[in-house]
């Protein structure tokens, strides 16, 4: 790996801060892989000219978000990211898929506006042409790694007589959650299909992957116990960290 002290200054976060960001997307983009021994303390130190303190903090960070595990006389070592199985005989929020298998679910809101929804979403809405509805663009993330965008067009109708929600409490919790506590609506069931898709421009950069990677999309149409829609989503997963199973039985 070749480092350089190019662009550390030029931003105003805290060295130790900018250090561990620069491993960190290292990891996620395989610079380091699973098994990988990190740059040393005195490595950092000497590469970017900053204390042992400095460089200690930034490995510190990595470690409490659970991307190293240091020992003592071996170095910082690059674990596993989480991969995350979920069956598909069973629908939950991504907070309570999460819970179950042991992770900690991560919110980043990316969009919150309302807007014209493509045909795909308007169609399964049962929207006119042109309506507008809400859209919320979250990155989900498992134990602090990306996993997955989501983009979730909302029924017109939740909201006439509800306030949209705010990033603060997008980025705390469940939108499905959300939906029952404010707007009074449950979800009940829904219809997803998966298919194979490849990651634009955008996308690659909220999950920290190379343009053209593969992903799995998950199109999802959700309705409450009137069988009314009430959310279109579509939702693209890195397929080196999530994957979905079903149990078949033969008749």
């Amino acid at each position: 790996m070749n480092w350089d002290q190019h662009g550390l200054l030029s931003g105003p976060q805290p060295l130790w801060w900018q250090i561990a960001e620069r491993l960190r997307r290292e990891i996620e983009f395989g610079g380091f892989k699973p098994g990988d021994i990190l740059p040393s303390e005195a490595t950092l130190n000497k590469t970017f000219g900053v204390s042992r303190t400095t460089a200690r903090t930034a490995l510190d960070k990595l470690e409490q978000e659970g991307l190293i595990t240091r020992r003592a006389g071996k170095g910082s070592m690059v674990l596993p990211p989480p991969h995350v199985v979920q069956p598909l005989n069973q629908m939950s929020s991504f907070a309570e898929d999460m819970r179950r298998r042991g992770f900690t679910a991560g919110y980043a809101t990316l969009a919150v506006r309302m807007t014209a929804p493509p045909p795909e979403a308007a169609g399964a809405l049962g929207l006119a042409e042109n309506v507008k509805t809400l859209l919320v663009s979250r990155l989900l993330s498992a134990d602090g790694l990306a996993v997955a965008v989501s983009h979730s067009w909302l029924a017109p109708a939740l909201f006439g007589h509800h306030p949209i929600p705010t990033v603060e409490e997008l980025n705390s919790g469940s939108l499905y959650v959300w939906l029952e506590q404010r707007c009074g609506c449950r979800i009940t069931g829904a219809r997803e299909t998966i298919s194979a898709g490849i990651a634009d421009g955008d996308l690659s950069r909220s999950l920290a992957i190379a343009r053209g990677t593969a992903v799995l999309i998950a199109r999802r149409l959700c309705h409450d116990s009137r069988q009314q829609p009430v959310e279109f989503a579509a939702i693209s997963y890195r397929a080196d960290r999530y994957s979905f199973t079903i149990d078949l039985v033969r008749s």
